[in-house]
């Protein structure tokens, strides 16, 4: 008896499983997407639709007078966002650069002291960030880097313990037998490098120079500091400045929300197969 009544509960239970997660799933779709589709609202609309209407009624009519006025002569949001892109190009290509070599060397390398010299590397990740600003700041201050662009890269350029940690464990999975083959055929540390290493991991690179971009795109606290000046500002510091600048009027801050996170975006959608193949390939490793 107590076997049917399972039996007749379990094609009940079902459904009814089913409908509370599709459920989840929309209410955490909707808890994502609101913050991101307010701003976009918001930029669409004149500022008197914005001060009579409510923040989530659609603009009647859309206007694209707000990005207009964002990269007039009154902003000239054009500057922090020459700069952000400078800054972040720079940053993106030396951390890459020196993290891929670092974990390379960690991964496939024999030398004395490999592990003790990783394993203190990688401890640093357990630094809070805030510790190191006042000394960061001393020192490009004694360097006269403040208010300039170097003051912006070269304390951040050499890579991070994250990017070396991540690549250094997907880089120790690649099979000795092809590192083997491709030095009997006269490849040399470089070579192996470039022609088996990273070949074999390049969604997990692509991924991580995702993360690399995202992060300094968004980076504010140091860009604050040593770079408060406005042709120094990038897009974090200038959207923040703008909201003592206009006081209460969020439409111009809105649109240049929408533009520092346009570029963030479009990027995703350009390299989302990457990154699902990246956490694939990691979740199997």
């Amino acid at each position: 008896m107590t076997e049917t009544r399972t039996r007749r509960r379990g094609p009940l239970s079902r459904p009814v499983a089913t409908t509370l997660t599709y459920l989840l799933l929309v209410a955490g779709a909707v808890i994502t997407l609101v913050p991101l589709l307010l701003p976009l609202m918001t930029a669409l609309k004149t500022e008197h639709q914005y001060a009579t209407g409510s923040p989530l009624a659609l603009p009647d009519p859309f206007t694209l007078e707000n990005f207009r006025t964002l990269f007039g002569d009154g902003i000239d949001f054009w500057i922090p966002m020459v700069v952000t892109v400078q800054v972040v190009a720079v940053l993106v290509v030396g951390q890459m650069l020196a993290s891929i070599l670092a974990a390379y060397a960690f991964a496939t390398l024999e030398f004395r002291g490999r592990e003790a010299l990783f394993w203190l590397y990688i401890a640093t990740l357990m630094v809070p960030a805030v510790v190191t600003i006042i000394p960061l700041y001393t020192m490009a201050v004694e360097a006269g880097w403040k208010n300039s662009f170097a003051g912006l890269v070269v304390p951040f350029v050499l890579g991070s313990p994250y990017a070396v940690f991540l690549l250094r464990q997907n880089f120790r999975s690649t099979p000795r037998e092809l590192l083997d083959a491709a030095t009997l055929d006269g490849a040399g540390v470089l070579r192996r490098l470039w022609s088996v290493v990273l070949p074999m991991n390049r969604p997990i690179v692509v991924t991580l120079l995702l993360i690399t971009v995202v992060t300094q795109w968004n980076n504010f606290l140091w860009p604050s500091i040593i770079a408060p000046a406005r042709e120094w500002r990038v897009v974090t510091t200038a959207t923040t400045a703008m909201q003592t600048q206009y006081d209460d009027r969020i439409v111009p801050v809105m649109t240049a929300a929408v533009v520092a996170m346009a570029p963030l975006i479009v990027l995703f959608l350009i390299f989302q197969k990457k990154i699902t193949a990246a956490i694939g390939i990691t979740g199997l490793r």
